[in-house]
């Protein structure tokens, strides 16, 4: 039985707030975290129980790794467990973006710009380096490569959401064709505490019908707070990959009505400084919406970005034994990942290449740190700081 006592979960919540105080690298370097702590350090699932949770999370739109936190945090502990493990780990780095948007909203001047600036730079490193690691892991077959391509292209050809949606579709029914379907595991440790069918059901009924009513709710005021939980609850709804791939989601969704690019990318440049999920690029992306009321905008942006990630872990988890036996849904969800590659080769341009690099000056800087990072001696984290405070003295200059 899962343990639901209030010292359990506050236990669960300290673990996780300790996680999210210390998790940099983002969601590769998350996965490693989780599994030293849960099934290495204190046994609470074994290897193969953690695989599968990984699978489901990466099979599913939204944070992997969050969705792997929360789903450690269901099975130990319930629902109540699941809340704990998500605002533990989740709390750090959305309190430290809103604290950067304030920041922005109230000190403007060279030093400040100039860190700006370093932080857009990196920003081109660290999404360049994504870029690079995910098309080893995901296209290294032709059929991923054609993918690939085809989905930068119709990415960079045609914007807005919708379009994003139908390469994703595509792409799964494309990669249910094409792409290995060598057989799953056939043998799985069944993984304690998990809801039962009827639950799912109903948590996926619930997140239908958020989608079909927060438009609604939007509507009457296309600038206001709920039109921006509507706007990030499809994000979290949508962007398979997470991590970096939420960028041009994020950016389609929120520029130019809430928010400039200029003020985007700082803060995506501000997210790789932080630990945690870079998801909570949400809550920096609430709090400059709207600097007067940066905690409420900024809470109830991450709230809507993540809540998708609740409901279909709660939803998807009860059938996910059976599913991830099937060897043409995994081959689904390759035909995805190669797709995730090219989205964000296209987001790689435009914005963040565009709106970060203007002479030659800005390309050898941004090469340098990406070569830096490359290296792996150098944490995307540390990088992040260092190119800021270069940014900064060389605006004193």
């Amino acid at each position: 039985m899962p343990e639901t006592s209030l010292r359990a979960n506050l236990r669960l919540f300290l673990i996780f707030l300790y996680l999210g105080c210390t998790s940099f690298g983002g969601p590769a370097a998350h996965l490693g975290y989780f599994r030293r702590a849960f099934v290495s350090e204190r046994k609470w699932l074994t290897e193969q129980q953690y695989a599968d949770l990984i699978a489901l999370c990466q099979f599913m739109p939204g944070p992997a790794s969050s969705q792997v936190g929360l789903s450690v945090g269901l099975l130990r502990g319930g629902y109540a467990g699941a809340l704990a493990a998500w605002l533990g780990f989740t709390l750090p780095s959305a309190c430290l973006m809103i604290l950067f948007a304030l920041g922005l909203a109230q000190w403007q001047g060279s030093v400040l710009n100039g860190a700006v600036y370093g932080l857009k730079i990196a920003a081109v490193a660290v999404v360049a380096q994504a870029v690079w690691q995910m098309g080893r892991q995901f296209c290294r077959y032709a059929a991923g490569w054609i993918l690939m391509f085809a989905a930068c292209a119709v990415t960079l050809l045609f914007h807005g959401i919708a379009p994003q949606i139908i390469v994703m579709l595509t792409a799964a029914a494309a990669g249910a064709v094409w792409m290995d379907k060598d057989s799953a595991a056939a043998n799985h440790d069944a993984l304690p505490n998990v809801p039962g069918r009827k639950a799912g059901l109903a948590w996926l009924a619930l997140f239908a019908a958020l989608f079909a009513v927060l438009p609604w709710l939007a509507a009457g005021s296309p600038a206001g707070l709920a039109a921006l939980a509507d706007a990030l609850y499809r994000t979290g709804a949508l962007v398979f990959g997470g991590g970096h791939v939420v960028l041009p989601v994020l950016q389609v969704q929120t520029v130019p009505l809430w928010l400039d690019n200029h003020t985007f990318l700082a803060g995506y440049g501000a997210a790789q400084a932080v630990p945690g999920p870079l998801f909570t690029l949400a809550a920096f992306l609430g709090a400059a919406a709207n600097p007067q009321q940066a905690w409420l905008w900024g809470a109830v942006a991450t709230t809507a970005v993540f809540l998708p990630s609740f409901l279909m872990v709660f939803g998807l988890l009860p059938f996910w034994s059976d599913i991830a036996r099937r060897p043409r849904a995994r081959a689904m969800l390759a035909g995805i990942n190669a797709a995730v590659v090219g989205i964000l080769l296209a987001a790689l341009y435009r914005p963040v290449f565009t709106d970060a690099v203007y002479q030659w000056s800005d390309a050898v800087f941004a090469i340098t740190v990406f070569a830096i990072l490359m290296s792996g001696k150098v944490p995307a984290w540390l990088l992040a700081f260092a190119a800021a405070a270069l940014g900064a003295a060389f605006a004193l200059l």
